[in-house]
């Protein structure tokens, strides 16, 4: 019985043998079963049938957990398909198996090229001569009409009305901006990134001109778009609000434009203000604008002392163009007095309800049209002074008149009345048309009345250079190399035959944005796809080739904001977007070809210089620390897409961002999170950058050993007389020049004596920095031939120190360090940059920590704009932050008053809400850097004691700060100054009394 089962229980014996006829009723079915299978199928099926029956049933053990009840994937699929097992329970029910694919759009686009006015065949060929191209930024101040005008050009020139007349409800409401592109300049409603355009315009004589032009931003944080945009111009339109006339960023904007030698034209916008606003009478008008124009006039003046004339802006000489975007309307006295020319010539009646003319000359009309002319309708004699009871001046009579009573016709009679005065006038409107809404209608009329807006076309091309005119500035003003080189010789003609020399400043990201588009000038010859170039970095010199990159240009477009028209090649005087050759550029960078003529050395041209310095700080981390790497591409995108703003990594390992402001900060971590590392962040409270400084001279020359004994550096620290700064990092004065060059600066406007101005060794930390390494030994002391071995290294130091401070490891600021005596040994081997550098650091900190040192702090220009009763509130959200007003006053003609002053960076955070809430939000704020100034106290005041959130008093603020900074960065509490003294030194000043402890 025992041989029948195995272990385990399984049946191993032999069957017994049943008798015939006696089977059971189961193995009956099963052979009928068997019967219907073998019927059924064909003899192949029977006999595999039968090998298995003869088979009989395996007795391999098989185990519970290797038992096969379904067919496995592979089975079912095959072994060609890739089966992927999902454990149940890991993945969150949020998260699909399969993600969709998601596209990114933050830009608005058009969806294929809109219809434009002109062929784009003919735009081609119009870049081919450089004498009818235009090269223009439209700049001004937030809110003063740049887009709104821009809107107006491309009204002219693309066809795209009956799209926007099918738009519903609010959307029908909404501007068009179509320079807007990013999705934080449609939610926000002000442009953020400037925004190139290409269009071909009309004179008033019918003469096409091809006009690239750069729509940049008003607000003062985005500043950067515009001086990234004015590298690329030829000339500048600046637009100014008539009622709120000079503001903030167009004082910063004319003051630029005028320092580059860039030329200025000016659009005096929203004049439908002084009627429908202010209800100014035409006489008064006058007065606004005259005085709107001066205010410009006199900041160009204040600018370039006894040279403003030449630059003077006014409208008889044809640079200054009024204008009503929202209307889309744009004149010059010259185009009006064309008007009256052309639509009645030698008729009885002038355009707009003037007086009978007969024919008329419109250059002699037009000089008579501004200033103090006065028109005398009896005798019909236009003289200097008014000699008839109803006697104006003849812009009031002539143009404001006229522009008003269309106003108050079309906006006051009704349809009937309304379509018999237009008639008199040469006005056709549908019927319609005169049911439509008033803004509408008003719109419809002014076009009508005023035509396109070739005044603005014949006051660019008269008023601002053609590219071919306009190298000339950029090659001097710009460009590092010589300026005798066939190279440059091919620039200044716009040469398309010579090397290709494309300078680029601006970067703007794909739709997706994975990658970036750089959009450049074409100096010289064609920018084609497919084109092996080099593209030089800012650092790129001569004998330092590292910042060079070969790349290949993959894509030229001509860029229109919305969409990018594909181009087989741009030839110079044009600009360019290209695609492919974004890896390397930063900031600005020049994109060369591989072989220049006569194997020339390649110069780039130089980084721009912008209006102010980023002084917003915050540190920002990934939530999650995994995602590190994708926050630093991020970040580097970041970098690229905007010219002011500034990475680091601090000691402490933070990753710090530095802008210019709160609005700027907000949009920059909007596209860090959204746009380029789609992540969540840790965002630090935001604080300012400090700078070091010192007031005294150094109590005592503090000398610095090297490791190995054998070299010394003796120091003396002192501030640098006020204006020395300022005027380094204007670039008024330049270290690379020759040491003559730099030695007559210094000895004529600051008294320098001539061993002094001629043994300056170094700006600090760089070129450009606001410090001065002066060597102020005597030969009789010192051998200078061994000396000069050293200099580079001791520079070094020195800029090592003014790049990190040792207050709180800011940058030193505003400081001359004088080197007053140097020990060296004789062996060059010992005297090495291992033992110089960190001596020459040493040195500068000690006696940097003996001259009394102070920690300075950026500080705000603030400009606040509002009606005259929220005047005290200014001055107390003000005082309560540590600002005071400078001066205030009423804007002229407008019941609006103009407040400015100063505050603290560090205490603006936050600032505009407060103001906005005190003042029910009828004050408009423009907060813009304007210098450093000494935070008061002594920083390394140890009697200071702080208690837990106590505000520190205010002789109590440097020390508060140095140290809260110092925490920040993970450096020890306090400042050691033993740390950087010689021991001896340090023993002998603590038992003379002069430190403490």
């Amino acid at each position: 019985m025992d041989d029948l089962y195995d272990e385990f229980g399984n049946f191993i014996g032999e069957a017994e043998p049943e008798d015939d006829g006696q089977s059971s009723s189961d193995d009956a079915d099963a052979y009928v079963l068997d019967d219907e299978v073998f019927d059924a199928d064909d003899d192949d099926a029977a006999g595999q049938q039968l090998m298995e029956v003869d088979e009989g049933p395996s007795n391999a053990v098989i185990l519970h957990e290797d038992k096969q009840y379904y067919p496995s994937a592979s089975d079912v699929y095959g072994p060609d398909v890739e089966v992927l097992v999902q454990e149940e329970d890991t993945q969150s029910l949020a998260v699909p198996i399969i993600a969709p694919v998601v596209k990114k759009k933050f830009t608005i686009q058009e969806a294929d090229l809109p219809p434009v006015r002109f062929d784009r065949t003919f735009m081609a060929d119009l870049m081919n001569y450089p004498d009818q191209i235009r090269n223009i930024a439209i700049a001004g101040h937030l809110h003063h009409g740049k887009t709104a005008f821009m809107d107006m050009l491309v009204m002219e020139t693309h066809d795209i009305q009956d799209r926007l007349d099918k738009k519903k409800g609010r959307k029908r409401e909404e501007q068009l901006r179509y320079t807007d592109v990013h999705v934080l300049e449609r939610e926000r409603g002000l442009s953020v990134k400037a925004a190139p355009m290409s269009l071909v315009l009309q004179n008033t004589s019918q003469k096409s001109h091809l006009f690239n032009i750069l729509d940049t931003p008003g607000h003062v944080n985005f500043v950067d778009e515009v001086a990234a945009s004015m590298r690329l111009v030829d000339g500048v339109v600046l637009v100014v609000d008539v009622v709120e006339g000079v503001q903030v960023n167009t004082e910063q904007i004319i003051k630029h434009a005028v320092l580059e030698d860039l030329p200025l034209t000016l659009v005096v916008n929203k004049m439908d203000r002084l009627i429908l606003e202010l209800k100014l009478p035409p006489r008064d008008a006058y007065f606004k604008i005259k005085h709107v124009i001066e205010e410009v006039n006199t900041i160009i003046e204040n600018t370039i002392p006894g040279k403003g004339e030449r630059r003077r802006l006014s409208p008889e000489k044809g640079n200054v163009a009024f204008a009503c975007s929202q209307m889309r309307w744009c004149f010059t006295v010259q185009s009006f007095a064309k008007m009256y020319s052309d639509f009645y010539p030698g008729a009885d009646k002038a355009p707009g309800f003037g007086q009978p003319t007969k024919g008329i000359d419109a250059a002699k009309f037009a000089l008579r049209l501004w200033g103090d002319i006065f028109y005398n309708p009896e005798s019909r004699k236009f003289t200097r002074k008014a000699q008839e009871p109803n006697s104006q001046r003849s812009f009031v009579h002539w143009i404001l008149e006229p522009i008003y009573k269309l106003y108050s016709h079309t906006l006051s009679e009704g349809p009937e009345d309304l379509k018999e005065t237009l008639d008199q006038l040469g006005i056709r409107l549908k019927p319609s048309e005169y049911r439509t809404d008033a803004r509408e209608l008003m719109r419809l009329v002014c076009q009508q009345y005023f035509g396109p807006s070739t005044g603005f076309v014949d006051m660019i091309v008269n008023h601002v250079p053609s590219p071919e005119e306009g190298a000339k500035r950029m090659l001097e003003r710009f460009y590092t190399g010589p300026l005798d080189t066939k190279t440059v010789e091919s620039m200044q003609k716009c040469d398309q035959d010579g090397p290709l020399v494309v300078h680029v400043t601006k970067l703007f990201n794909s739709s997706d944005a994975k990658s970036f588009h750089c959009l450049g000038r074409v100096m010289s010859g064609v920018a084609k796809p497919l084109q092996s170039v080099r593209v030089l970095g800012e650092g790129y010199t001569i004998e330092d080739e590292e910042d060079m990159v070969v790349a290949t240009v993959t894509d030229t477009w001509i860029a229109e904001s919305r969409y990018n028209v594909p181009t087989s090649g741009v030839p110079a005087g044009n600009w360019v977007l290209l695609g492919g050759v974004d890896n390397s550029i930063v900031k600005t960078a020049t994109i060369v070809a591989h072989k220049l003529p006569d194997d020339e050395d390649a110069y780039i041209f130089r980084p721009i210089r912008h209006f102010f310095e980023s002084v917003f700080k915050v540190a920002v981390e990934p939530i999650n620390p995994s995602e590190l790497p994708k926050m630093l591409d991020g970040l580097r995108k970041i970098n690229k897409s905007y010219p002011l703003i500034t990475t680091k990594v601090e000691e402490s390992g933070e990753h710090v961002v530095l802008g210019t402001g709160e609005l700027y900060m907000d949009c920059v971590l909007h596209d860090l999170r959204r746009l380029y590392a789609d992540m969540e962040l840790k965002v630090s409270d935001p604080v300012t950058r400090f700078c070091e400084t010192v007031v005294e001279m150094s109590a005592m020359k503090c000398y610095a050993l090297t490791p190995n004994k054998k070299n010394k550096l003796t120091m003396i620290a002192e501030p640098l007389d006020p204006g020395i700064a300022e005027d380094i990092e204007a670039g008024k004065v330049n270290i690379k020049d020759p040491v003559r060059v730099v030695g007559k600066f210094f000895e004529d406007k600051y008294g320098y004596d001539l061993l002094a101005s001629r043994n300056i060794w170094a700006f600090g930390p760089d070129d450009m920095g606001a410090n001065i390494l002066q060597n102020d030994t005597l030969p009789s002391d010192v051998d200078y031939k061994t000396l000069r071995t050293v200099r580079d290294t001791i520079r070094q130091g020195f800029s090592w120190a003014t790049r990190e401070g040792p207050l709180c490891e800011e940058p030193i600021r505003n400081t001359k360090f004088r080197i007053t005596d140097v020990d060296l040994a004789p062996e060059a081997i010992f005297r090495g940059g291992g033992q110089i550098i960190p001596t020459a650091r040493r040195a500068c900190y000690s006696s940097f920590l003996m001259a009394s040192p102070r920690l300075m702090e950026p500080v705000y220009s603030c400009s606040m704009i509002g009606p005259a009763d929220t005047k005290s509130s200014l001055y107390t959200v003000l005082a309560r932050r540590r600002g005071h007003v400078l001066q205030d006053g009423p804007i002229a003609g407008t019941p609006l008053y103009n407040v400015r002053g100063l505050l603290p960076v560090i205490d603006s955070f936050g600032f505009e809400t407060d103001l906005r809430i005190h003042t029910q939000g009828q004050v408009s704020l423009s907060l813009v850097f304007d210098r450093w100034s000494i935070v008061p106290g002594d920083p390394l005041d140890k009697d200071i004691k702080f208690r837990p959130l106590e505000p520190a008093s205010a002789q109590a603020l440097a020390r508060d700060f140095v140290l809260k900074t110092r925490r920040r960065k993970g450096l020890a509490e306090d400042v050691t100054i033993s740390k950087f003294l010689e021991p001896e030194l340090f023993r002998s000043l603590k038992e003379s009394g002069v430190l403490d402890g």
